[in-house]
């Protein structure tokens, strides 16, 4: 008894796939959702110190996590005073310097 031979459409369906790769052109690109956290991780200088976040963050955000909101502060990234202001404003980008300072009192 001899075996039963496939087709050839099922021996096209089978083999294909594993002897080459098929173009295929898309009509939109695609989105990696699932990798996008990693795809947009930043690193920030603050005070000398390497920080990384895993989405973009404006200076507000950055206050909260630095637990610094309600003190006085002043920050200045790259270089340029931010004023109060624009915190919610300025989105933060990879490689930004920070300077944080933190007004004491006393006398």
């Amino acid at each position: 008894m001899k075996g039963i031979e496939p087709s050839s459409k099922a021996w096209e369906a089978l083999a294909l796939p594993l002897s080459y790769t098929r173009v295929i052109k898309l009509s939109q690109p695609l989105k990696f959702t699932r990798f996008k956290k990693h795809i947009e991780m930043i690193q920030l200088t603050i005070n000398g110190q390497p920080h990384h976040f895993e989405t973009p963050t404006n200076i507000t955000q950055l206050i909260e996590h630095l637990e610094l909101q309600g003190k006085r502060i002043a920050i200045e990234r790259n270089g340029e005073i931010v004023p109060r202001s624009q915190f919610s404003e300025q989105v933060l980008a990879d490689g930004d310097q920070l300077e944080v300072v933190v007004a004491v009192g006393g006398g």
